[in-house]
């Protein structure tokens, strides 16, 4: 399977893994470098949204 997701800015690529490794940790799952493939697939949705979440207070907060 292909994915289309693609980093915009390829020096970014670090700091989103980075991020995303916060944000498991954030929600309690067990990620790991590499293969995840071991993970259900509501844990990967946390991952996600824990980081859809904090995007948004970021963002909110620069609004004020």
């Amino acid at each position: 399977m292909n994915s289309n997701n693609q980093i915009v800015v390829p020096e970014a690529k670090n700091a989103m893994e980075q991020f995303k490794m916060q944000a498991a940790s954030e929600v309690g799952v067990p990620l790991k470098q590499g293969y995840n493939g071991d993970l259900t697939s509501r844990q990967a949705g946390s991952i996600g949204g824990q980081m859809v979440k904090k995007m948004i207070e970021s963002y909110e907060s620069s609004l004020k």
